[in-house]
């Protein structure tokens, strides 16, 4: 087993040095390791989807793998936290390593992301990074209870969003569609039991080797969400979303969706082709020549979508949340967030590996 990250390098509250299954079991490490809580005003400022908030920021779906994970974020000052992307039914991690530093000289843009990018385990100084889990997942047995938890562990003025995504089921199902609707209505339903107050289906992650991402399938995901809600009701559901290099094709999605969901959040990340310094494909494994890039890379991916995001809002005279996600990594880009629409943002890279930054958060007037 690899030693955490050592003293002089940054120390992120998930070690990406360690497996996902030592993170899971020893984590967070870090600040996150102490028991102490910041202290915050007794009423909370803000709000978000009717849920009083003392600060309208947190963590996204990915790096807050349990309880002890997402207990931690909110004594350290992050309010809105999103509980690991769950499953119906047992899913493995991706094989060791799942997280590289990735070296690109500013923006990641789609063109910049069409030629490979240098990836390796140097996380000195490191402001972005690419993530390859394959969304594993506990058996609901062990996920349930754990994120009943995590509800419980919120205190006043914060938020515990329960995220989600079906499974997409083996060649030999005789109705492969309506099985894949059906997987997401379940998990949706046992992710309510826990109690959580915020649903998020996250659509923007690779589901077991499919060549396009659910969120560019509208007619799919209006039948997915569409059952969804027939089961969950009155819960807010949120939509997790991949960047949309296509106006029209954003603006379907929004069209067909935003009077059965209640927000979006984007985004997750930018898929790149990783390779070592010798040009070598930089993770180990079928399939994984590309890898999601996630930190400042993609910062202008996830303050454009907020933007495009909250001009159909604006032009529709439409009521849903935005959550601003991508690239967070500073006070500043809060405020850019927010500035372009934002009703709350999150931050993953950042906030992993400093950690501090909701501390900042909190104490702006």
């Amino acid at each position: 087993m690899a030693e955490p990250l050592a003293s002089g390098h940054m120390n992120p509250f998930y070690d990406p040095l360690l497996s996902y299954e030592d993170n899971y079991a020893q984590g967070p490490f870090g600040v996150f390791a102490d028991d102490v809580a910041i202290e915050r005003p007794h009423t909370p400022e803000e709000s978000f989807l009717g849920h009083p908030v003392h600060r309208a920021f947190g963590i996204p779906a990915g790096p807050l793998l349990n309880a002890k994970f997402c207990a931690a974020a909110f004594r350290h000052g992050y309010d809105i936290n999103a509980y690991k992307t769950v499953r119906s039914a047992a899913y493995p991690c991706h094989p060791f390593p799942n997280t590289l530093a990735v070296h690109v000289e500013g923006a990641l843009t789609l063109d910049r992301a069409s030629r490979p990018v240098v990836a390796d385990a140097e996380f000195t100084d490191v402001s972005s990074i690419t993530n390859s889990f394959g969304v594993p997942s506990r058996d609901p047995d062990e996920w349930q209870p754990d994120m009943s938890v995590t509800v419980r562990s919120a205190g006043t003025g914060q938020l515990l969003i329960g995220s989600f995504q079906g499974t997409r089921p083996g060649e030999g199902a005789s109705d492969r569609e309506a099985a894949f609707v059906a997987d997401h209505v379940r998990t949706a339903a046992l992710v309510a039991e826990t109690g959580a107050r915020v649903l998020e289906m996250n659509l923007s992650c690779p589901n077991e080797g499919a060549a396009n991402l659910l969120c560019f399938d509208t007619p799919m995901v209006v039948k997915i969400v569409s059952a969804v809600k027939d089961e969950i009701g009155d819960l807010p559901l949120l939509l997790k979303l991949a960047y949309f290099p296509d106006d029209v094709l954003l603006e379907r999605l929004v069209a067909a969706t935003e009077g059965i969901v209640q927000g979006y959040a984007a985004v997750n990340t930018i898929p790149a082709m990783l390779v070592d310094n010798h040009g070598a494909q930089a993770l180990p494994g079928e399939g994984r020549a590309v890898g999601g890039v996630c930190g400042s890379a993609i910062a202008w991916a996830g303050l454009e979508m907020t933007t495009r995001l909250a001009r159909l809002r604006d032009q529709g005279n439409h009521g849903f949340a935005i959550v601003g996600v991508g690239g967070v990594w500073n006070v500043g880009d809060y405020f850019a967030l927010r500035e372009a629409g934002a009703d709350a943002v999150m931050s993953a890279t950042g906030a992993m590996f400093a950690p501090g930054l909701g501390m900042q958060v909190q104490s702006l007037g």
